[in-house]
């Protein structure tokens, strides 16, 4: 099916409830006063209700113009022309304080326009929720700033995220035909281990699947991941945003991502969410992490709840011994 349209309907496993509740509809009415602009909404995750009933969400920043074109996102692409908002950070730190949240994400779209890729910019954005929301957990999931990883350092150094999140999206063979062509598997990799050599607590990333890979491939991506130390990894349904866009090769089932999952546990990763319906940002990885970093908060931090880069949380990997490739083929 690689490179055509997939004609079957959604599976059953890919249908949700709509989103409603209380909850929902107060974050809802709240992002729109506050005027934050949430990925949630714009890519019609289907997990919008799970997450803002839960009290997660993700921010975007840096405007809604990327300056790449890959062929799985729906966002705008074109030239920002280095036109930035200063106020955002603060503005953006001022409104999440008026939310009922335990934790967000923040994201960006690349902004190869500017000099650092907007890292000062994503850091002090951070710097200000962690002033103003001293009991929010703050997650970065941002771009490769053109593999400059002192870039990447900035926002480690400045910012200190809770968790510092980049994503692979797809497996190696896929990178050139799915991704922009500024993009690569080796560079989002350094870009993963660089963050953890600045000092990041927890690194995470996330693969989609359903888009032409095999399964064999997606075990040498977690492989390879976690070779590069990262600690939570995330598996999803490729869903194609329009006919613009690279076509779903298959509906992946369960019984799939319950042995992406085993294996990736068996590997060490500290924790892994994979189903059809998971996403880059997911409460149930979040939730996890919560409970990780809370618990990992040295005595004297107690008012923040919030380890910094000298103080790493447990990540000991489960009493298991990882597998080799050999091994994988047990899972199968």
């Amino acid at each position: 099916m690689s490179g055509l349209e997939l004609k079957a309907p959604k599976p059953d496993w890919l249908r949700v409830k709509l989103a409603g509740g209380e909850r929902y509809a107060g974050l809802k009415q709240q992002f729109r006063e506050l005027g934050l602009a949430t990925v949630c909404e714009e890519a019609h995750c289907p997990n919008i209700g799970e997450c803002w009933s839960e009290g997660t969400a993700t921010i975007m920043i840096l405007g809604d113009v990327c300056t790449r074109g890959c062929r799985f996102c729906a966002v705008k692409s074109g030239n920002p022309k280095g036109v930035t908002d200063t106020a955002e950070p603060i503005n953006t730190a001022k409104a999440l304080a008026a939310m009922d949240l335990a934790y967000v994400v923040l994201t960006m779209v690349d902004r190869d326009d500017i000099p650092d890729g907007g890292a000062a910019h994503v850091a002090e954005t951070v710097s200000e929720i962690h002033a103003r929301c001293p009991d929010m957990l703050v997650e970065t999931l941002l771009g490769d700033f053109q593999g400059n990883l002192d870039d990447v350092a900035t926002v480690i150094r400045d910012g200190r995220p809770d968790v510092f999140a980049h994503n692979v999206e797809v497996v190696p063979r896929l990178q050139r035909r799915i991704r922009d062509a500024r993009c690569s598997w080796d560079r989002s990799i350094a870009v993963l281990e660089g963050a953890k050599e600045a000092g990041a607590a927890v690194t995470k990333s996330s693969i989609m699947v359903g888009i032409g890979e095999t399964e064999e491939e997606v075990y040498d991506a977690l492989e390879a991941l976690r070779d590069a130390d990262v600690d939570v990894v995330t598996l999803g349904q490729y869903l194609r945003p329009s006919k613009k866009y690279a076509p779903v090769d298959r509906y992946v089932e369960p019984v799939e991502f319950d042995r992406y999952k085993e294996a990736g546990l068996a590997m060490g990763f500290r924790f892994v969410a994979a189903g059809p319906l998971v996403r880059s940002s997911y409460r149930a990885a979040e939730a996890f992490m919560t409970g990780m970093l809370r618990r990992s908060t040295p005595p004297g931090q107690a008012d923040t709840g919030r380890p910094r880069p000298s103080s790493t949380p447990d990540l000991t990997p489960p009493a298991m011994d990882r597998y080799g490739k050999k091994h994988l083929a047990v899972l199968r």
